[in-house]
């Protein structure tokens, strides 16, 4: 029963999305932001746990990026229902993020026939930045620095899961990074990470 608990929190995280939408579309911006943040946790709090329990999975996988890209482009939404002159006096970087996030699934999905899942570390590092960024936007306000931090952070990261596009054959998830693959693509196949 613990083991499902990553599971589980993954799906909440699901599940708050419709609210979020709706809070954003009736401009409630300080329950938005609790839920928000609270998906924010959610989502680091289940990577955790699946490590901590051993629980991780394909299916742990899978549920995770859905949840990770509902909760991206809700916040996106969020953003740019609560902050438009942010979004109006950055739109390349605020573009760049989604597009980024889109080009690469794009790509897997034609690759795999499904998202990508590499879980890399980088990708991790990557989206803790935009998850401090997002954050930070709704407690306290726009800081430009901290968007374009998490645009770089990103974009090293989509860099690196394109390569690994190219490098793997089959689906893979929760690949640690590019290096490990490298390493790995002589002896016996992908280097495998801890999930999420």
């Amino acid at each position: 029963m613990l083991k499902q608990l990553p599971n589980v929190l993954t799906s909440l995280r699901i599940a708050a999305i419709p609210a979020l939408v709706w809070l954003a579309a009736t401009q409630r911006h300080d329950p938005f932001t609790t839920i928000l943040i609270a998906c924010l946790v959610g989502d680091i709090a289940d990577g955790i746990l699946a490590r901590a329990l051993r629980a991780t999975s394909e299916l742990g996988a899978m549920l995770d990026s859905i949840a990770d890209t509902l909760l991206f482009f809700t916040a996106i939404y969020g953003a740019w229902v609560f902050y438009p002159d942010a979004l109006r006096a950055h739109p390349a970087a605020f573009a760049l993020v989604p597009g980024l996030w889109l080009t690469e699934n794009v790509a897997a999905l034609l690759r795999y026939g499904r998202l990508s899942s590499f879980h890399t570390y980088l990708s991790r590092i990557a989206a803790y930045a935009l998850g401090f960024f997002i954050g930070l936007l709704f407690l306290t306000g726009f800081k430009a620095w901290l968007l374009y931090a998490a645009v770089a952070f990103l974009t090293v990261a989509t860099l690196e899961e394109f390569a690994l596009l190219a490098l793997l054959p089959e689906w893979t998830a929760d690949v640690r990074g590019l290096w490990w693959v490298l390493k790995a693509r002589d002896a016996r196949g992908p280097a495998r990470g801890p999930a999420r």
